[in-house]
C-alpha cells in the first residue's frame, strides 16, 4: 500500500512488485482456506482477528478494484465469515469515533524514517 498511496509518484515498478507480492500471498490464504472455515482449522484464533484486519483493507491494497476478493472465493468467504462477528462491527466503529489524519504530506511521509536521512 505504501508505493500506491504514499511514495513519490514514478515508482510504477515498486507498485506493481508488491501489489503482485499482496495478490500472491491472497492466493495462498485462499487455497489454505479451501477446505477450513479458519487459518488454523474450525477454531476462531488470533491469527483470523489479524488477517481480517489486513483483508479489510483489500481495496487499498488492490487499488481500483472494485470487488478486491473476487479473485479469492475462499478467502472472501473466510473475510465475510469474520466480518459478520460483532467484535468487528465494534472494530469498525472506531473509526467513526476517532479522526484519523487522511492527508499525505510531508508530515504523513515522514513517518518512514527509513526514506530519511539521520539528522546531522
Amino acid at each position: 500500500m505504501h508505493f500506491q498511496h504514499v511514495a513519490p509518484e514514478g515508482l510504477g515498478y515498486a507498485v506493481n512488485r508488491y501489489r503482485r507480492e499482496a495478490e500472491r500471498h491472497y492466493q495462498v490464504l485462499n487455497d489454505h482456506l479451501s477446505d477450513r472455515t479458519f487459518i488454523v482449522g474450525d477454531a476462531y484464533t488470533i491469527a483470523d482477528m489479524s488477517a481480517w484486519g489486513w483483508l479489510d483493507r483489500a481495496a487499498r491494497v488492490t487499488k481500483g478494484a472494485d470487488d478486491p476478493l473476487a479473485r479469492y472465493p475462499h478467502l472472501k468467504r473466510f473475510f465475510e465469515t469474520v466480518d459478520a462477528r460483532p467484535a468487528a462491527s465494534r472494530a469498525h466503529a472506531v473509526e467513526k469515533d476517532h479522526d484519523f489524519k487522511k492527508v499525505v504530506d510531508e508530515e504523513t511521509k515522514r513517518a518512514f524514517p527509513s526514506n530519511y536521512p539521520p539528522a546531522a
